[in-house]
């Protein structure tokens, strides 16, 4: 029970009944296999489509993590002489999010929302959450992040790097795992180092391969959009950091041995962000076997691989330029920033971590709690207004009721970091990317064997704080039970 400033009694979220809080449809509105749209994009004027390849055209098991985690661990024991007392350390699942910013000097992983501000509660040094009240100390008395402390246009400041990458899941929970066994067992060390070491594992793991193709997901649905593209008269290309034979074996597993006859340019090691602003590197053909051959390139030909090279050799060897081409990727920075800043194709973004947050945002218990939030949020705008002590008594329960419930909305995301694109009321630093770089996101590539190709995806107008709505707070005002109505009243 709760009590209004009228004094009449207000009950919890959990007295309602769903039907008597939930908008109607609410649960209705949300599909993983969806595409969504930040830009309008019309897929008739799209002629050429391109891909990167990791969690790209290939998908995999959360398997993958456990085993890039447990051979970077390994070779972190083994090769740089840290304590074997780490191997005790299994692989958490469902610890870390993509997106994630890491101080390097201080070690600490922590989320940051799109105004640079740390989230409180989630800054982890080791596997154990910090006070607010040592944040702030930490921070200068702030949770603000400055600009020049991460200024690098991928994510790649001075002092606070973000992990973007699918794939630094598990070096994220490997750098926690190590700094908790520093901590937890009154070891000095640097943290750069750390840093710095668990990096190049990690890095060690990827160059070696370690066989991916066992951990592809749903590759019958690549080879699936993959000819229907093709079927349609579109023109593919392949740009990828990954080596030709990783990439081979992966494709020959999911497409079969003739995998190169849909694409009409294949690029390999291409160095990705490099090889969107480099205009020096030359593209360098590979052999039957693999390797290198000398000649000078002149065109880019089907069935044959290239390595390395630029955009902009790229480009003026194809002559594919613009909106016509549409390039899809999981990584906002390296794979998405520069073709949609500076070359101006279309971009999109596939983000496998959609398929879990839309089932969340689909429950009951999220629509419940978030419309309760929402509407908690307009009443104690309100009751602020009003100074006599029982008034402020009210807004302090409603405070504290309103910190319960933004909780709760985390936890049902992620226990110790929450969704990866809302840090409570506002987007995350990852969200607010995704939003800049990418004209359009979805789980995976798959999707797109739900539209036409001719299709036009629209995004939804939402309201400027400005332009915000009356109506929105009505549409609250309608889910609140006869008391909470008379208050708003």
């Amino acid at each position: 029970m709760k009590t209004n400033i009228r004094g009449t009694e207000c009950y919890a979220p959990c007295s309602f009944k769903y039907s008597d809080l939930i908008p109607p449809g609410t649960c209705n509105l949300l599909n993983s296999s969806t595409i969504f749209a930040n830009n309008e994009v019309n897929l008739a004027e799209v002629d050429i489509y391109g891909f990167d390849y990791d969690y790209t055209l290939a998908l995999y098991s959360n398997a993958l993590d456990t085993m890039i985690y447990n051979t970077a661990r390994d070779f972190l024991i083994e090769h740089f002489k840290y304590p074997e007392g780490i191997r005790k350390y299994d692989y958490i699942p469902n610890f870390a999010a993509r997106g994630l910013h890491y101080d390097i000097q201080k070690g600490l992983l922590m989320k940051i929302d799109a105004f640079h501000y740390i989230q409180s509660g989630t800054v982890y040094r080791g596997l154990s959450p910090m006070p607010d009240e040592e944040v702030l100390q930490l921070y200068g008395g702030t949770y603000h992040i400055p600009l020049q402390q991460d200024s690098g246009f991928y994510g790649k400041g001075p002092k606070v790097k973000q992990f973007m990458d699918i794939f630094s899941i598990p070096e994220m929970t490997l750098l926690a795992v190590a700094n908790d066994f520093f901590i937890t067992n009154d070891i000095p060390y640097d943290p750069v180092h750390l840093f710095r070491d668990v990096s190049e594992a990690i890095g060690m793991v990827h160059l070696k391969g370690y066989m991916y193709k066992w951990f592809i997901l749903r590759g019958e649905e690549t080879h699936a959009v993959l000819h229907r593209l093709v079927n349609n008269g579109k023109k593919l290309f392949l740009i990828t950091n990954s080596p030709f034979s990783f990439v081979d074996k992966g494709m020959m597993h999911m497409v079969g041995k003739n995998w190169r006859d849909f694409f009409d340019v294949v690029i390999v090691q291409a160095d990705k962000p490099h090889f969107f602003t480099d205009c020096i590197k030359p593209f360098r053909r590979l052999d039957g076997n693999g390797d290198l051959r000398w000649e000078k390139i002149n065109s880019l030909d089907k069935g044959q691989i290239y390595k390395q090279g630029n955009l902009f050799d790229f480009l003026r060897l194809t002559g594919w330029r613009g909106s016509k081409v549409l390039y899809f990727g999981d990584h906002l920075y390296s794979d998405l920033a520069d073709l949609m800043l500076r070359h101006g194709w279309r971009t999109a973004a596939i983000v496998p971590e959609l398929e879990q947050e839309t089932k969340v945002v689909c429950t009951d218990r999220y629509a419940l709690n978030l419309t309760w939030l929402q509407a908690l949020t307009g009443l104690m705008e309100r009751m602020q207004t009003h100074r006599d002590p029982e008034s402020k008594q009210v807004f302090r329960e409603w405070q504290n009721e309103r910190e319960e419930l933004r909780a709760m909305i985390k936890n049902l995301f992620n226990p110790h970091f929450g969704s990866i694109f809302r840090t409570r009321h506002n987007p995350t630093y990852f969200s607010r990317h995704l939003c800049r770089f990418s004209d359009i996101y979805m789980t995976s590539l798959s999707c797109l064997l739900n539209y036409d190709l001719s299709y036009t995806f629209y995004p939804r107008r939402t309201p400027l704080q400005h332009e915000a709505p009356l109506w929105m707070d009505q549409l609250y005002a309608a889910q609140l039970p006869p008391q909470g109505k008379a208050f708003l009243l």
